[in-house]
């Protein structure tokens, strides 16, 4: 909790600092349930994107990679909603959600629907979205529909 909270005011802080520019890659913390951890987002053209997350969920890590198509409302500049899909992997020691969990290595597919505002005045961008999982290999099954607030610092 304390180096998470060092890392955010040291995002504040460069955040604060930093002059306004085009965003292009963003990195930041990303808090949700059931996972926390940080967060990259990088833009290969207007509308497309790729996200990777690497998250604490449950006494274990996940990694998550997806793939962003981003569509500007046009209306407010900086606000635009996106959809996405991709693909996770987790592992655990011990996962005590899970009754009789013999296996410490899940694999799955995620699908994502957000909405993002990046500012025009500092390099800052928010994010909330939800993100249902389907699990594959391992502890196979539905993995639920999560959420997330993400809060980067766009370069």
């Amino acid at each position: 909790m304390k180096r998470t909270l060092i890392t955010l005011a040291i995002l504040t802080f460069i955040t604060i600092t930093a002059g306004a520019q085009d965003y292009k890659t963003a990195i930041g913390l990303r808090g949700g349930y059931p996972a926390n951890g940080v967060t990259i987002k990088h833009f290969l053209s207007q509308s497309n994107a790729v996200e990777g997350i690497l998250a604490t969920s449950h006494g274990g890590f996940v990694v998550t990679g997806l793939y962003e198509n981003e569509h500007w409302t046009g209306e407010y500049p900086g606000l635009n909603w996106f959809w996405g899909f991709g693909a996770h992997v987790g592992f655990w020691d011990d996962n005590p959600y899970i009754d009789n969990l013999d296996v410490s290595t899940v694999l799955g597919v995620d699908f994502i629907l957000g909405l993002e505002y990046t500012f025009d005045e500092i390099p800052l961008n928010l994010s909330i979205d939800l993100l249902p999982s389907v699990n594959l290999l391992g502890y196979s099954g539905w993995g639920g529909i999560y959420g997330g607030l993400s809060i980067r610092y766009a370069f």
